[in-house]
């Protein structure tokens, strides 16, 4: 409820401001089966608000759980031209493959204006730097230029008597050597690349109709931002555009124009260090899926046929095909 917790619920606070609330979380499990009877489990979380601090929540209210985005390669996907990105798009299905994809309209704060939409999970945010900016305020509390005044509700007294770093609290210096690490953190360099599983898997990949959605290549523009991200074929395996995932994992919450039901594409380029480098295999937007087979189950929507062709193969190509994304 934006007038007492603001956009994002924080379950803790520095020394003498005292969390928002808490978040209790539970599973229901629903059991399936792939076409050659190996059974399988995928958790689905049910999400509760409680000992909220400033008193009860609208009933209204819309809880999106997102866990971090990978933050790799970001400079490049900031690169892709607009036009390479828009080419993508088929809100009709014109060529009658079930996919629809769109892109997100955002507003740009420095600009004043409506753009594309590329970052975050239903991309929301049109650059790296605005990026930056909005997760200094949403996740840490710190001001910039850019957005120099503080996530404190009219109705939190105690956060908003509480000293602050300076006016704004992240200067532009530092906003801007931040925006230079995000934008030129690198893309790990791929692994087994020539193993014969691997490429049977990208063969699946591809059969299994993964690779509408997850575009593998780009070549970036001439001119980037740096001259070491121009003219660059990349292979983030993402549109970044908006599809329906159906019901499973609809949210409800809109995000400019992304429906309660749209997320943008995931780029899966590093994918398959994600344990190697995070100790953990969780994935989709809130984490639900244990391991990168649940997370293709979850699909459906406009995803639903791929879903479905997965679904249909043996151990042997799921093996295949997970040798493949581990590669990435």
């Amino acid at each position: 409820y934006v007038t007492l917790y603001g956009d994002q619920f924080n379950t803790m606070g520095i020394s003498g401001v005292k969390g928002e609330g808490a978040v209790r979380i539970r599973y229901e499990h629903i059991n399936g089966q792939f076409a050659d009877g190996t059974p399988y489990q995928l958790e689905r979380p049910v999400y509760e608000l409680h000992d909220l601090a400033y008193g009860p929540m609208a009933a209204d209210t819309m809880v999106s759980p997102r866990i971090a985005p990978q933050v790799i390669g970001l400079g490049l996907l900031e690169a892709i031209p607009e036009s390479a990105i828009l080419a993508g798009e088929d809100p009709q299905d014109r060529d009658g493959d079930g996919i629809r994809g769109v892109a997100n309209r955002v507003w740009d704060d420095a600009r004043g204006a409506t753009v594309l939409g590329r970052f975050g999970w239903k991309a929301g945010q049109p650059n790296l730097n605005q990026q930056n900016v909005h997760a200094f305020s949403s996740d840490m509390g710190l001001t910039t230029r850019l957005l120099p005044h503080d996530e404190c509700t009219a109705a939190q007294a105690d956060c908003r008597a509480m000293p602050h770093g300076g006016e704004p609290e992240v200067s532009d210096n530092i906003l801007a050597s931040v925006l230079f690490y995000t934008r030129n953190l690198a893309v790990p360099a791929r692994r087994d690349v020539d193993a014969l599983e691997v490429r049977r898997g990208k063969q699946l990949f591809v059969d299994a109709g993964c690779g509408k959605c997850h575009t593998p290549s780009f070549v970036t523009a001439a001119d980037a931002a740096e001259p070491e991200l121009a003219r660059q074929t990349i292979r983030p395996y993402s549109d970044l555009l908006l599809h329906d995932m159906g019901d499973g994992l609809a949210d409800g919450r809109p995000e400019f124009r992304a429906s309660g039901r749209q997320w943008r594409t995931a780029p899966l380029w590093g994918i398959g260090l994600t344990e190697t480098v995070n100790g953990h295999t969780q994935f989709l937007h809130d984490g639900r899926a244990r391991n990168l087979l649940e997370a293709i189950l979850w699909h459906g929507g406009e995803a639903e046929q791929a879903r479905q062709a997965v679904s249909d193969f043996d151990a042997s190509e799921r093996g295949a095909l997970l040798a493949f994304l581990n590669s990435l």
